[in-house]
């Protein structure tokens, strides 16, 4: 997944949307940081992935709420 095409499906999306992505997200950091605790996580780049990922969500949801509010 790069992370151009996934910067442009993430400005395509609502404050909802993005609402629900950065849930799911937080989900999947959970799941991975449970994983690497109990010695399961086989793929340990997609931590990183996920992290940088929940940043660029909450980048672009701060900006729709401020282009909002204008």
């Amino acid at each position: 997944m790069k992370s151009k095409q996934r910067l442009s499906d993430l400005k395509v999306m609502s404050g909802d949307q993005l609402e629900q992505e950065l849930l799911n997200l937080k989900k999947e950091q959970f799941n991975l940081r449970f994983q690497r605790a109990t010695g399961q996580l086989e793929n340990t780049a997609r931590v990183r992935v996920v992290r940088r990922d929940i940043a660029r969500v909450k980048s672009l949801a701060g900006l729709k709420r401020r282009e909002g509010a204008r």
